[in-house]
C-alpha cells in the first residue's frame, strides 16, 4: 500500500536528476503516498513532487510553485481521477486554512498514513530492519476533539475584527466563526467575543509585513496642509478682483504614536470533563477600557465560562504569549479531570490537545510498564505533571524536571490538590539537571518537544541504565534517531512502538516507544533487528 522508495518528507536526500523542471511548469502527477507534512507525494521524471490537498491514488494536475535540487513543490489545479481515499471536507475553508491538512482523506487512511510515517521513520532514519510499530491507536471522535484554541486577530479589508487560523504558507488569517475540529461548545463563544470587540471599537494589533514592530511605534499620520494666494489683478472697473487660492500641497507629516491597546490574540480552553471554560486575551496593554464589564457581560452569557484573562505581550515577537497576566473576572483557571485526577489549567498551561486520547496513551503506559509500587520513576519535560502525577500512585517516588517555572508551580500546586506527596518536581533544562541527579531510576519517562531529545540527555541515561525507558514523541523523525542513539549508545532494545492519533485531520501523530534493557551485545540497530 505504501511504497518504500519515496521520501517521506521534503528534507529527504534524493538523486539529483537533469529534467529542468522550473516555477510555472504545469504537470500531470500519480500520487503514491503521503508525506510526513501530509502532503502527497508523487514523480514527474524521476523528480519527486510534493502536491497539498492531495492523497494516494489521485492522479492530477498541478503548478510547479518551488523548485529545489533535489524535489519540487506543486499547487493542485484540478483532480483528473480521484483516489477511493479522498472525502469532502467536514470545513468549507479547507483548502485555504492551514489549521488541517488532512480533511481531504478519509479517517482509516488518515490512520494507515500515520502509521507508515512511524514505521518508515524508524526504518530509514533509525535503522532498524524490523521495528516493532502496533497498529495505531485511532480516535474515538476525529471532529469536536480540541481543548484549546489559539487565534490571532486580525482586520480585514472591510474593516472588521477577523480570528483564525493562518492561511497555509502565510500569516493571512483565514477568518473563522466555528472549527470543526474544536470542541463544538467553543463555537458560540468565537463569533460573539469577535463582534463585541469589533462593537467596542477596540484595536487589533496589526505586524508590518517584513515582521512586528512596537505596537506602541506604530503612527498615525497627520497632513499639515498649505496653499498659497496670489493677486489676481483688478477689473474694468478698477476693483481688485478676489485672490487667487493654488490647490492646497501636503509640506509635511507629523507622526504621532498610537498607544491605544491592542488586542493580539484569542484564546479559548474548555474542561473536557468538566464544562468550563477560560477566556483569555493577549493584549500590548491591560488597561483595556470597560475590560472588566464586558467580561462581567461575558460570563453571564456563558454560564460555563469561569474566568476571563488578559495575557500583556507587548513586545515585537511571534511569541504568543508574554510573561504577565491579570484575571479580570471569575478565576485564572479551569478545572480537569485526567487520569482520575484533578488538575487545575490555566490559559498558557500546556496540556495535551486531546484529552481522551492522551489519557487512552497513559492506561497503555500503565499496562505495559507492568509497575509493582517499588520504582523510582523519573518524568523528564514532565511540564504541569500530566503524567507525572497518576503515574505516582502506582511508584514508590517520582522526580519530574520542567524548564518553565510556571509550570513547575502549577505542578506542585495539583500535586497538593489531589494531596500526592511522594513527588519532587525541579526546574530546569532536561540536559543540565539529569546529569547531575544524585539517585537512580528505575524507569525514566521521556516527552520532549518535536526537536527531540538533547544528546546530553541521552548520554546521561546511557550513564543511568534505567531498566525501563517510556519515551513520547510527537515527530517520528527525532524518535527514530534518538531511539537509534539509546540502542546503539546505551545497549536497549525496544519492545514497542505504539503510535496514536493526538490530531485528526492534521499530518501530526503522537508515538510512545517502550525500551528495555537488551540481552544481546550492543550492535547497530539493523544487525539487531535481523539477528
Amino acid at each position: 500500500m505504501f511504497p518504500e522508495n519515496l521520501p517521506t518528507d521534503s528534507s529527504s536526500e534524493l538523486p539529483v536528476n537533469s529534467h529542468s523542471m522550473k516555477q510555472g511548469d504545469v504537470v500531470e502527477i500519480q500520487i503514491v503516498d503521503v508525506s510526513e507534512s501530509g502532503e502527497g507525494v508523487g514523480r514527474v521524471n524521476e523528480r519527486v513532487v510534493f502536491v497539498p490537498d492531495t492523497v494516494t491514488g489521485d492522479r492530477i494536475t498541478a503548478r510547479i510553485t518551488h523548485v529545489k535540487r533535489q524535489y519540487a513543490h506543486g499547487k493542485l489545479l484540478e483532480v483528473i481521477e480521484a483516489s477511493p481515499h479522498r472525502v469532502r471536507p467536514s470545513c468549507i475553508v479547507a483548502d485555504k486554512c492551514g489549521g488541517c491538512q488532512l480533511q481531504h482523506i478519509d479517517y482509516d487512511y488518515q490512520l494507515a498514513a500515520k502509521e507508515n510515517q512511524v514505521l518508515q521513520a524508524l526504518k530509514r532514519i533509525g535503522g532498524f530492519a524490523e521495528p516493532p510499530v502496533a497498529p495505531i491507536v485511532g480516535a474515538r471522535g476525529n471532529f469536536a476533539y480540541r481543548n484549546k484554541v489559539t487565534y490571532p486577530l486580525g482586520v480585514s479589508d472591510s474593516g472588521t475584527v477577523k480570528a483564525g487560523y493562518y492561511r497555509k504558507g502565510t500569516h493571512q488569517i483565514v477568518n473563522l466563526n466555528q472549527c470543526p475540529v474544536q470542541d463544538e461548545r467553543l463555537n458560540p463563544l468565537l463569533a460573539e467575543i469577535k463582534q463585541d470587540i469589533q462593537d467596542r471599537g477596540w484595536q487589533i494589533y496589526q505586524p508590518e509585513s517584513k515582521g512586528a514592530r512596537e505596537p506602541g511605534s506604530r503612527r498615525t499620520g497627520v497632513q499639515i496642509l498649505v496653499s498659497q494666494e496670489q493677486d489676481a489683478g483688478v477689473s474694468e472697473r478698477g476693483i481688485p478682483k478676489p485672490k487667487l487660492r493654488n490647490r492646497p500641497t501636503v509640506t509635511e507629516v507629523i507622526d504621532i504614536p498610537d498607544d491605544r491597546p491592542k488586542f493580539r490574540h484569542l484564546l479559548l480552553r474548555i474542561g473536557r470533563r468538566t464544562g468550563e471554560i477560560l477566556l483569555t486575551l493577549v493584549v500590548t496593554d491591560l488597561n483595556i477600557p470597560d475590560i472588566e464589564g464586558q467580561a462581567q457581560r461575558w460570563m453571564q452569557r456563558y454560564p460555563k465560562l469561569v474566568g476571563v484573562c488578559l495575557n500583556l505581550n507587548d513586545r515585537p515577537t511571534n511569541n504568543i504569549f508574554g510573561t504577565e497576566t491579570r484575571c479580570v473576572a471569575g478565576r485564572e483557571f479551569i478545572c480537569e479531570t485526567f487520569g482520575n485526577l484533578q488538575f487545575q489549567l490555566k490559559g498558557d498551561t500546556f496540556f495535551q490537545i486531546y484529552t481522551e486520547q492522551a489519557e487512552a496513551v497513559l492506561d497503555l503506559i500503565v499496562d505495559r510498564a507492568g509497575f509493582t509500587g517499588t520504582e523510582t520513576l523519573i518524568d523528564a519535560y514532565c511540564g504541569i505533571g500530566t503524567f507525572t502525577l497518576p503515574l505516582s500512585k502506582r511508584v514508590k517516588r517520582v522526580m519530574g524536571i520542567e524548564v518553565h517555572s510556571a509550570s513547575v508551580i502549577q505542578a506542585r500546586a495539583n500535586a497538593r490538590l489531589n494531596g500526592i506527596n511522594n513527588v519532587e518536581f525541579r526546574t530546569g533544562e532536561v540536559e543540565e539537571l539529569l546529569p547531575e541527579l544524585d539517585m537512580q531510576a528505575d524507569v525514566v519517562l521521556l516527552d520532549p518537544p518535536r526537536t527531540g531529545c538533547d544528546r546530553a540527555v541521552l548520554d546521561a541515561l546511557t550513564d543511568m541504565q534505567p531498566a525501563q525507558i517510556i519515551y513520547i514523541s510527537c515527530k517520528p523523525s527525532t524518535l527514530a534517531r534518538d531511539l537509534q542513539i539509546l540502542c546503539e549508545q546505551g545497549n536497549y532494545q525496544i519492545d514497542l512502538v505504539q503510535p496514536a492519533d493526538f490530531f485528526p485531520q492534521t499530518a501530526h501523530v503522537e508515538c510512545v516507544a517502550f525500551l528495555s534493557k537488551s540481552q544481546v551485545t550492543t550492535t547497530a540497530p539493523a544487525e539487531l533487528a535481523s539477528s
